[in-house]
């Protein structure tokens, strides 16, 4: 009878000890680290379609559109070279065809590149520090994060057409698992 109770006793302290190693607990600042964590591995991002190669401006009428270009040609994302210049008969307005390249500066930014068209980041949305998380434990191994997105303009800017937030921030909801072997990670979005 003693060698039973002596026997349950080990068994119960292995059990306790090894019930300590799946610790699942989780608090805000972990959480917001979590997410961090998988913000850096996948940004959130807006894109919008660039266009470069050969293109031809107007120096009056497109003189909005080439400015966006000159910009970026000052800011070292992109090269521009004239290739051709008219003037056009009886008209004020000059024409210019351009050879506009992509610079090494411009990768970070570029997801996509075809011929005469990339997809670029136009907007780099960040965790917002400042901001509570708003945490929910939803059971022992998973729980929702709500979290503040700040939205940060890339120099890609200009040439997003959709420009119809009218908000600087955006408010994301991750759902968190909890993995035995890696701890608490970002199973999906909501």
């Amino acid at each position: 009878m003693k060698r039973a109770v002596i026997y349950l006793f080990i068994a119960m302290g292995f059990t306790f000890i090894s019930g300590c190693g799946t610790e699942t607990t989780i608090n805000d600042d972990e959480a917001a680290s979590v997410i961090s964590n998988y913000l850096d591995e996948n940004p959130e991002y807006k894109t919008a379609s660039f266009n470069f190669g050969e293109m031809k401006f107007r120096q009056n009428k497109d003189q909005e559109e080439l400015n966006k270009y000159k910009e970026l040609e000052e800011s070292g994302y992109i090269s521009m070279d004239v290739q051709e210049q008219k003037k056009v008969f009886l008209s004020k307005d000059s024409s210019f065809v351009y050879l506009i390249k992509l610079t090494e500066k411009s990768a970070p930014f570029v997801l996509e590149q075809g011929n005469d068209k990339a997809k670029v980041k136009t907007i780099i949305y960040e965790m917002d520090n400042d901001k509570p998380v708003n945490f929910v434990k939803t059971n022992d191994n998973s729980a929702k994060v709500t979290v503040t997105l700040v939205k940060a303009e890339t120099d890609f800017y200009p040439f997003d057409n959709n420009k119809g937030s009218n908000s600087e921030f955006i408010t994301k909801t991750y759902k968190l698992k909890h993995k035995k072997d890696e701890g608490w990670v970002v199973s999906g979005e909501k």
